[in-house]
């Protein structure tokens, strides 16, 4: 027991112990938002559709047509032949392969230089057969308010119908272009038949793999692959400068953004000429926002220039709110004269000048070249022999490629050695658009040089088409 004399003891202090509550988890995935882009009419979305027909039109009959009773255009991968409208190329000419991508890559470092992705929003296979599935979806489907009603809609039978109906139009439409693009390395009128006949395993699972690939890309991940798979969107900054065409908002006019009516003084009221309708994003076929700068996404389809002006007309307001121009232009209030006397800078001429060299010395190139190809192999069981007569026999195998349209005979003569002669037969029949194994014997006498090897020079001429020859260099051994 406590002493009553004593004072009381001051109670002790409890320890409050705070309790910490749970960090809230961080999800570091972002469900995609199926993006419903709509329709827009206006100068960039008629050109956008005059490249669909272009490059659709070329992919789809070229592989039909004829050139000299054979397919205009077939990479014929079985017989390495390349059929090229009327050149036939052959493995060895594969320089001319290597000529095309880098023209390829000159153009687009060209047209990214000048107007940026202009391939991205025109040209792209992407870009075109999303576009063409869109197509399809807005006919079936409807407008872009009624897509977004049906897809949040309850399923019933209008919908079934409507959703079948778009699958199977997209389903159609890709497995006809796997079919087309495979009949580009397959002669196309031999696929349709074994297609047909359900014949050719690889054929088959070629033009389905490629029917899947534009299914899913076009159908389904369309602006993903522009902005997560498709590597241009993350180095095509490197390729642009201040004087660089690119779409951009005027934020010095549009600023401050509002709703107003026509009747209303914007000006007075500290509006800009954006009245925030938000059909610049609509329209957006990847969904961003331009108004909030250059973004990488952006392809550069100036579909929200069309709406922007579509809107600044409706308001009697000036176009061009939202326009192709510079960043140089922009800052500085260029007028379009100014903006296009920048374009030829020297990068842009450089590239050009690269370009045209390169395109032009190529096609010279393919003009002048000799449509004879000779392989000339030593006989490796057979390197030298002594035959009759103290003469001395090399063996070689040659393979003469035909690159012509007409069966051709070729004369064969050696030179270099005194007394050297063409022991095989000196006439050879190759086929058109066709090559030929044959097997040459050189002869010469043991003592006309001394022993080792030596250079001699083979001559093949065309007896049927005059100029047409070739020279070709290889060694004759003497032994011992």
């Amino acid at each position: 027991m406590s002493d009553p004399s004593l004072p009381p003891r001051p109670p002790v202090p409890r320890k409050v112990i705070p309790i910490t509550p749970e960090p809230a988890s961080v999800s570091f995935y972002e469900a995609q938002v199926k993006i419903q882009p709509r329709s827009i009419k206006g100068v960039l979305a008629r050109w956008r559709w005059i490249m669909v027909w272009l490059t659709q039109l070329f992919f789809y009959i070229v592989p039909w047509l004829q050139w000299n009773g054979r397919q205009m255009l077939l990479f014929d991968l079985e017989q390495r032949h390349f059929y090229l409208f009327g050149w036939l190329l052959y493995p060895q000419d594969f320089i001319y392969l290597t000529a095309l991508l880098i023209i390829s890559a000159l153009s687009l470092f060209l047209f990214t230089a000048v107007a940026g992705r202009l391939w991205c929003g025109f040209a792209c296979p992407q870009t075109v057969y999303t576009e063409i599935f869109l197509w399809i979806e807005h006919h079936v489907e409807g407008d872009r308010s009624a897509r977004l009603r049906l897809d949040a809609s309850p399923w019933t039978a209008e919908k079934l119908w409507k959703k079948s109906l778009k699958q199977g139009l997209w389903l159609a439409v890709a497995l006809w272009t796997g079919f087309t693009f495979v009949g580009y390395f397959v002669p196309i009128r031999t696929l349709a038949v074994e297609v047909m006949a359900l014949q050719g395993f690889w054929q088959i699972f070629w033009v389905l793999f490629y029917a899947l690939a534009t299914y899913g890309n076009a159908g389904f991940l369309r602006e993903q692959i522009c902005k997560y798979m498709c590597p241009y969107a993350r180095f095509q900054s490197a390729m642009f400068d201040p004087d660089t065409l690119i779409v951009t908002y005027d934020s010095a006019r549009g600023e401050t953004r509002g709703p107003r009516s026509k009747a209303v003084d914007a000006k007075a009221q500290g509006l800009g000429d954006c009245i925030d309708c938000t059909l610049c994003v609509q329209v957006c076929p990847v969904g961003i926002d331009i108004r909030n700068g250059l973004q990488y996404e952006c392809i550069g389809c100036g579909l929200c220039v069309d709406a922007c002006n579509s809107v600044m007309d409706k308001m009697q307001y000036p176009r061009g709110l939202i326009r192709y121009t510079t960043a140089n232009a922009l800052a500085q209030g260029w007028s379009l004269p100014q903006v296009l006397r920048r374009v030829l800078r020297p990068r842009v001429l450089l590239y050009s000048v690269a370009l045209v060299a390169l395109t032009v010395a190529s096609v010279v190139s393919l003009a002048v070249r000799t449509p004879l190809k000779v392989d000339v192999i030593r006989d490796r069981g057979v390197l030298a022999r002594q035959v009759g007569q103290g003469l001395v026999e090399n063996v070689y195998r040659l393979q003469i490629a035909n690159a012509t349209e007409q069966p051709q005979r070729y004369r064969v003569a050696a030179s270099g050695i005194v007394g050297l002669q063409v022991a095989s037969e000196a006439e050879v029949e190759v086929q058109a658009a066709s090559s030929r194994w044959v097997v040459l014997r050189l002869r010469a006498p043991h003592d006309a040089l001394p022993t080792g090897p030596h250079s001699v020079v083979l001559d093949f001429v065309a007896l049927g088409q005059p100029g047409l020859s070739l020279r070709e260099n290889t060694t004759f051994l003497l032994p011992r």
